[in-house]
């Protein structure tokens, strides 16, 4: 390169000729076009955002348009409640690895149709409380990985028909608080029947619902499909519907109980009443044939059982159908069965339960399918499962319960009135009497009971005696010394020695000191 810059004349330049210099500085020159670039420094956290290792906040800033070079490693990114009015195309083009995106409370009208490009990895994306008008079918159809949609608080009044056929991995939409008149349930199968759990529809202004195509819907579906709070109107086969949702559990209908409304008259818009709370206007709606045909089986602890359907039942050709039963915990099992195979289903379409346990218990639902689209009831089987009764058990629970109280009562009056003695010939002799103690004086002067041994044909004594304590001046042995009167008779006299052998006998029994047998 040096070379073809010098004269044709020169082959090679010599240091002292003049032109070095010139040659010197094109080879520095060229020397540092040839150096490696340094890399680029990785993008930067805007300056309205908050940053961390894969997640990018930028909520509440009042931003107007989504900010420019966001880190390549965000994961998670919110751009809640701004003023976003639109999504340009492919902005999230630079964001690879994007799984999680709030755009909640902004003023996004709609979606251009490459909004959503270059965001495969997408699962979790929330567009709630915009300014939404309708679901066209291009709006998400590029998130092909989308598992839960949140659309409620908008002001939809239209869902095209396959605005979700192309999401099969789908598992929860919201779209309530919404306007939506009608919905195209008949698509609700292309929302992908394995995975589908939830499908809110509540609190929208439906006034109809094609209640035979959701009757056939399967348990997984019917158990999130909500419909409270709309104008439906009232009819029998509604009823029934949400009446069989209700016994079976489904978390659609029984948490949600009194918000379920249908309106009696078309002309009068404010007609609603609570069906499923005063369903006396619906006593006459007779049994819907689904309820008729549930078989009931009984089956006890840890025992194997098989569940077998008639596959003649089903509409779908029987070569090409494919056979699927859902649980009561409202999970759908497919050949060959669950990951540790507790549940099997055979190629004819019959399922094995390997081993009865008692949360198994409840309705198991076969279908019958040619396509994800396509498919037809076969049976239902409603199974208890029992615990065997223990050998030898020949009184029921009352009559134990009754026996039980009547021994307990025995016991109780044996305690009370029938205590036995200790020792036969201590029992019928009298306990001896206890010292008497300072206090046995003062109790005989206080009792009033007469001697023991007076007769009843004693005279009244004119003379009444009166015996009192003398100061405490002297003491023998520890005893308080009793003075007596001037008037009182002999100390040795046979009527004062017995009054004062009673004295002793009633104190001895208001005493403190305990009688030690």
């Amino acid at each position: 390169a040096v070379q073809r810059l010098l004269p044709a004349t020169m082959s090679s330049p010599v240091p002292g000729d003049p032109l070095w210099p010139r040659v010197a500085k094109l080879f520095l020159l060229l020397l540092q076009l040839s150096a490696p670039r340094a890399s680029p420094q990785p993008h930067r956290c805007p300056a309205a955002c908050i940053c961390t290792s894969d997640l990018l906040s930028c909520s509440r800033q009042m931003l107007q348009r989504v900010p420019q070079a966001l880190p390549s490693t965000t994961t998670t990114l919110d751009l809640s409640h701004n003023a976003l009015t639109q999504l340009h195309d492919r902005w999230l083009a630079a964001l690879p690895h994007l799984e999680t995106l709030h755009i909640s409370h902004n003023q996004i009208r709609d979606l251009s149709p490459r909004a959503f490009h270059n965001a495969s990895f997408l699962r979790h994306l929330d567009m709630s409380s915009n300014h939404l008008h309708a679901v066209e079918r291009h709006y998400f159809e590029a998130l092909v990985s989308l598992e839960e949609l949140l659309l409620y608080n908008n002001r939809i009044a239209r869902v095209d028909e396959n605005a979700f056929a192309k999401l099969s991995g789908l598992r929860k939409v919201y779209l309530s608080w919404n306007n939506l008149s009608t919905f195209p349930f008949h698509a609700v199968q292309g929302l992908g029947i394995y995975n589908l759990r939830t499908l809110d529809l509540s609190s929208n202004n439906l006034s109809s619902i094609p209640v035979e195509v959701l009757a056939a819907l399967p348990e997984n579906i019917g158990n999130g499909l909500y419909l409270h709070n709309n104008p439906i109107r009232c009819s029998c086969p509604l009823y029934l519907m949400l009446q069989r949702w209700n016994q079976r559990g489904f978390s659609s209908v029984k948490d949600f109980s009194e918000e379920h409304t249908c309106r009696v008259s078309d002309n009068v818009p404010r007609s609603l009443i609570k069906f499923l709370k005063h369903s006396r206007m619906f006593e006459n709606c007779s049994a819907s044939a689904e309820d008729a045909h549930l078989s009931h089986l009984e089956v006890m602890v840890g025992q194997p059982t098989l569940l077998t359907c008639n596959t003649t039942n089903t509409s779908l050709p029987h070569a090409a159908a494919t056979y699927m039963w859902i649980t009561p915990q409202h999970e759908p099992i497919r050949h060959p069965g669950n990951s540790n195979r507790s549940l099997e289903v055979y190629g004819n379409g019959s399922l094995r339960i390997a081993v009865a346990k008692p949360w198994l218990s409840g309705v198991y639902v076969g279908l019958a399918m040619n396509s994800p689209y396509n498919f037809s009831r076969m049976c239902e089987f409603n199974v208890t499962v029992l615990y065997p009764k223990a050998a030898g058990e020949t009184f029921s629970t009352g009559l134990t319960t009754l026996l039980g109280c009547i021994v307990s009562l025995v016991l109780v009056i044996i305690y009370l009135y029938l205590t036995p003695c200790r020792c036969l010939g201590c029992c019928r002799k009298p306990a001896p009497l206890s010292p008497p103690q300072e206090c046995s004086a003062q109790s005989s002067i206080l009792s009033t009971t007469p001697p023991a041994t007076d007769g009843p044909n004693r005279k009244a004594s004119a003379n009444k005696h009166v015996v009192f304590l003398e100061p405490i001046r002297e003491t023998q042995n520890g005893k308080i010394r009793l003075a007596l009167g001037e008037d009182f008779p002999d100390p040795k006299h046979p009527k004062v020695l017995q009054l004062k052998s009673d004295s002793e006998s009633i104190s001895s029994v208001f005493s403190d000191t305990p009688i030690v047998s």
